[in-house]
């Protein structure tokens, strides 16, 4: 009795996985193909099976599948070989592990399937081995997209640019290469110089100057930009394109992601809420929103959010962490964990890490937050991760450490405000560095004037040397502009040190009014209360002890476990 190939064919092309995994089962156990004399026969049906479990995402059987289907390739003989690989080059089959109708057997393929549930376990190394064994000629555009992931990810980044670099050849809107070759340091123009002449093939005059190149070119120059931290040109060349593409989910992204990091953030929020709004169910960088929403102190938002990610998937990196963010405020080991599996499913995620060195740092474990923040820089430079380590070097008082990740930051975005400021706090660290601090945040404000954090830090810094009076005209003069709850506090936390308490109280109340889940303004308030009363502030609890008592108990607790 025979086991009717084709039904399994059909079965795989209409996604019934579990069917077809075992009707597959029936065909390579089938006595008629357990002949000796029927290797190539053996070999098909072992495919068609491991495309089943591919599909069932039991990559590693699938992959064990695939490499018993080699080895019968290997003894069949040469000239049926010959033949089956003239056939193949007359037909346009696909790579994709679920969508090859067999009619025989090529081995460049079969390696590719190989090479694709290697990836799928996180086994870098020996896919892109299997990779390597496959012709460039034969190569297909999904072949030499997913060699240059390998390559980057092994840190073999020539190697990298050129298979990206294959992929434009092939097919100039290729998005993910053209962001990698940006990431790499590729220019714009070079990646540009890749695309045929004329991206519009249909022969006619473009409707107006914004036909296919040059808003292809336009992107290009904007994932430059973002990639050499140069973020107001990426963001100008970003809205451009966005009034060619109105409601553009994937330019909203961008955009907000962009905003995020240079410090702009309602102008972020709102442009993540707005391609919420037009794709509620995205996941890409709502971890970063989400980060956002925990700066704002905005946790009724950030509790549906993470809802909402948790019903749509939540195996993705960005929602662990996520939820990461959520559970920092009520138990730091437990966002520790979520961070720390974010990572396990994709150790590539720069968030992942960076959440992980924050959590570290407030958990008081300065050497494990500079790994975290070390392994964040080695995936791509970002600001957040620089700060992480001056914060981690600070806290382990290596100030030479501290000021040569502030100055590799300043080197990498030379035109960035927030770097500049970076130098300044390492300076600020030490009562003998105090004037070179002060030269830093006025050059950062000099760069960025709505830098308010630049504005606090000097704030701070003439409170420190006694200048309580300046410190009050400049955060009195940021108010007049930029109505910020930071800056209310700042100068709540001013008055109240000299004991001008109803200053203090008035702006600890305007800091909540603009943004009532603020938790240092809470306890300011709280504990300007107290002072009102002519209580200590810092005096302890009555419960204190109590509540000394179980964490203590707790953390008997978690060692036991």
């Amino acid at each position: 009795m025979e086991v009717p190939k084709d039904q399994i064919t059909t079965l795989l092309e209409h996604n019934l996985f579990g069917s077809a995994q075992m009707l597959g089962c029936f065909l390579v156990s089938s006595a008629t193909t357990n002949v000796e004399t029927s290797p190539y026969v053996k070999a098909e049906n072992l495919v068609l099976l491991g495309d089943a479990l591919y599909g069932e995402k039991e990559f590693r059987r699938a992959l064990n599948t695939y490499k018993q289907a080699l080895q019968h390739c290997k003894i069949i003989p040469k000239q049926s070989m010959t033949s089956s690989r003239s056939s193949l080059s007359t037909s346009n089959r696909s790579s994709s592990p679920n969508s090859l109708n067999i009619s025989a057997i090529n081995e460049n393929e079969v390696k590719f399937k190989i090479t694709l549930c290697y990836c799928a376990l996180n086994e870098n190394r020996p896919a892109l081995a299997e990779m390597e064994g496959i012709p460039s000629k034969a190569r297909t555009l999904q072949m030499n997209l997913t060699m240059g992931k390998l390559y980057r990810i092994s840190r073999h980044f020539r190697a990298a640019i050129s298979c990206y670099k294959d992929c434009l050849r092939h097919c100039p809107y290729v998005l993910e290469a053209i962001i990698a070759l940006a990431e790499l340091g590729v220019p714009a123009k070079d990646i540009i110089s890749l695309f045929p002449q004329t991206l519009n093939r249909s022969g006619r005059p473009p409707s107006d100057h914004f036909d296919t190149g040059r808003w292809l070119q336009r992107y290009v120059e904007a994932q430059c930009c973002v990639a050499s931290n140069d973020y107001k040109g990426g963001l100008e060349l970003f809205s451009e394109l966005l009034q060619r593409f109105p409601s553009n989910v994937h330019i909203l992204l961008e955009i907000a992601k962009v905003e995020a990091i240079i410090g702009r953030s309602d102008g972020a929020i709102m442009n993540f809420e707005k391609a919420r709004s037009i794709d509620p169910y995205i996941i890409t960088y709502m971890d970063e929103y989400a980060m956002l929403l925990k700066t704002k102190s905005d946790h009724s938002k950030l509790n549906r959010l993470v809802h909402d990610l948790l019903n749509i998937d939540p195996a993705r990196a960005e929602v662990l962490v996520a939820l990461s963010v959520l559970w920092e405020r009520k138990d730091e080991r437990r966002a520790l964990v979520f961070a720390e599996k974010s990572i396990r499913i994709d150790d590539r995620h720069i968030t992942g890490h960076i959440m992980k060195g924050y959590l570290f740092l407030s958990q008081n474990r300065p050497e494990a937050a500079v790994a975290a923040f070390r392994a964040a820089q080695e995936l791509r430079s970002d600001l957040r991760s620089y700060q992480g380590l001056v914060r981690s070097y600070l806290a382990l008082s290596k100030t030479k450490e501290a000021l040569y990740a502030a100055r590799e930051a300043m080197r990498a975005m030379p035109q960035s405000a927030k770097a500049i400021k970076l130098v300044g706090d390492v300076h600020a660290s030490n009562s003998g560095g105090r004037e070179k601090a002060r030269k830093f945040y006025e050059s950062a404000l000099r760069l960025e004037s709505g830098y308010l954090g630049a504005a606090l830090a000097l704030a701070e810094l003439h409170v420190k040397e006694g200048r309580t009076g300046d410190a009050i005209a400049l955060l009195e003069r940021y108010l007049k502009d930029w109505a910020d709850d930071s800056l209310h506090i700042k100068l709540a936390q001013v008055f109240a040190a000299t004991n001008m308490l109803s200053e203090a109280l008035s702006h600890y109340q305007s800091a909540l009014r603009l943004n009532p889940q603020n938790e240092a303004a809470k306890k300011g308030l709280e504990r300007l209360e107290k002072q009102m009363k002519g209580m200590d502030p810092d005096a302890p609890e009555e419960d204190d002890e109590n509540e000394v008592e179980d964490a203590e108990g707790e953390q008997e607790e978690a060692e036991l476990l």
